[in-house]
């Protein structure tokens, strides 16, 4: 069995907090209906009888033997039973003029000894008060008269008749919205935990670094700027925002894992579709650009690279038609597109060819990046998802650096390491996983940035 991280499984709780607001609101939902609407108001009331000495023994000292007491204890239960058969329930129902059958009214009527004495507590529940008065009384009496035809005996006297009652007996609505609440709260927590366990997707550092084995660079948290803006470049246009933070943390980081060598030129590329490579890789590109680095955004994703479109540039020249075309060095400026950026500069992909692995592994491509990387400090790679896609298993064979963009809550862990294993198998320089999509709710110490709008 896996072992269940209580910290990472508290802020799971936190992040499906909502899901358990939802289920309480059905179930008080459900119990506002039932109690209010459905669920008929019942009133209880209750009469008494004691067993007493038989009539042979009146006129007489009223002794009581142990064979008394051992004999009305052993009728307590037959009483019962004979008070809810149908022969006292047809005559009290005659003589009320009710409409209800026996079977209906026997639903209704409880039969107790009280604390092991020989007093026998008869209730009896009804919608109309003054009914169940009368049905207490009435089947107290019918029960007395029967019981002298059906022992010869006169051993049974009532001690208190019932009154008309004046509350609800059923009336547990405070007690039915407290355990709403509860069950929705911990059928909750139940149902998270059987999606916490099953769900194999990332949700820490330590997901990565021990169960993955590579290094986590960064954790771009979710972007927290006006949901009315859509750009996607959110560092060039809040650069103070707890996302653009995160986004300089990863370069920041990688500046640090190369002390030792000159890296140039870095791939990003996913597990799969969907994890946010494309905004790493914007950004990353701006970061860079603001460290007043010349930097060189190439779109090498020739499938659904979609950088012409975040800058929005022109995609008539780009990569794909660089590649085809037989174009000398100093015409390769020509395929580049000047954003609004400084220092920024664009690749596009181009349009898409029907051979991208091909393209990429040619050495028309090798040659171009040689060149590029002459004119450029950096130069940053979007490549195509690893999964099922070799464009950026041969893309990593030339470049420097590959980073793997990941995406917390979306991106299984062993689609990760399989991604992993088959960059490791084409001796990929892999500097480590950036965790994107990540919910900073869960991250205090991030809490003093905040976001600065243009």
């Amino acid at each position: 069995m896996e072992e269940i991280d209580l910290k990472d499984f508290f802020n799971y709780i936190k992040s499906k907090i909502v899901f358990i607001l939802i289920l309480v609101a059905m179930f008080l939902s459900f119990i506002l209906l039932y109690d209010l609407k459905i669920k008929t108001p019942m009133y209880k009331t209750y009469t008494t009888i004691v067993l007493t000495q038989s009539d042979s023994q009146k006129g007489t000292t009223p002794t009581i033997t142990q064979n008394d007491i051992l004999l009305n204890k052993n009728l307590v239960s037959t009483y019962s039973e004979i008070i809810k058969s149908e022969l006292i329930l047809e005559q009290v129902i005659n003589n009320l003029g009710i409409k209800a059958t026996a079977t209906e009214l026997s639903n209704n009527i409880q039969v107790a000894a009280l604390n092991d004495t020989e007093i026998l507590k008869i209730s009896v529940s009804n919608a109309d008060p003054e009914v169940a008065a009368s049905l207490a009384n009435e089947i107290a009496d019918v029960f007395t008269t029967e019981i002298k035809k059906i022992y010869k005996i006169d051993n049974v006297s009532t001690i208190d008749r019932a009154k008309v009652p004046k509350e609800v007996a059923n009336n547990t609505f405070k007690r039915d919205i407290v355990l709403a609440v509860f069950l929705g709260i911990f059928m909750g927590i139940g149902i998270i935990f059987i999606l916490y366990y099953f769900d194999d997707t990332i949700k820490s550092n330590e997901d990565i670094e021990e169960k993955i084995g590579l290094p986590v660079l960064s954790k771009i948290f979710k972007s927290d700027v006006s949901k009315k803006d859509k750009t996607e470049l959110v560092l060039s246009k809040y650069p103070k925002a707890l996302v653009s933070e995160s986004i300089k943390t990863l370069r920041t980081n990688l500046q640090f894992s190369s002390v030792d060598e000159d890296i140039k030129t870095i791939l990003v590329t996913s597990s799969m579709p969907g994890e946010g490579k494309s905004f790493v890789s914007a950004n990353l590109a701006i970061a860079f650009a603001q460290a007043r680095k010349r930097v060189l955004l190439v779109d090498c994703d020739m499938r659904k690279g979609r950088q012409h479109l975040l800058f929005n540039v022109s995609n008539s020249k780009g990569l794909s038609k660089l590649l085809i075309s037989k174009v000398k060095p100093s015409e390769i400026i020509d395929y580049i597109n000047q954003t609004q950026i400084k220092n920024l500069s664009l690749l596009t992909r181009g349009s898409c060819p029907p051979n991208p692995s091909e393209l990429l592994g040619s050495k028309k491509n090798k040659q171009v990046i040689d060149i590029l990387k002459k004119d450029y400090d950096i130069i940053i790679f979007d490549g195509a998802p690893c999964n099922g896609i070799s464009d950026s298993l041969i893309m990593s064979s030339l470049i420097d650096k590959v980073i793997i963009v990941s995406a917390e809550g979306i991106t299984p862990k062993e689609i990760i390491e399989n991604t992993k294993n088959s960059l490791e198998k084409v001796d990929a320089s892999v500097a480590g996983i950036v965790i994107n999509k990540v919910n900073r709710k869960n991250v205090k110490y991030y809490g003093y940035y905040r976001v600065e709008e243009q």
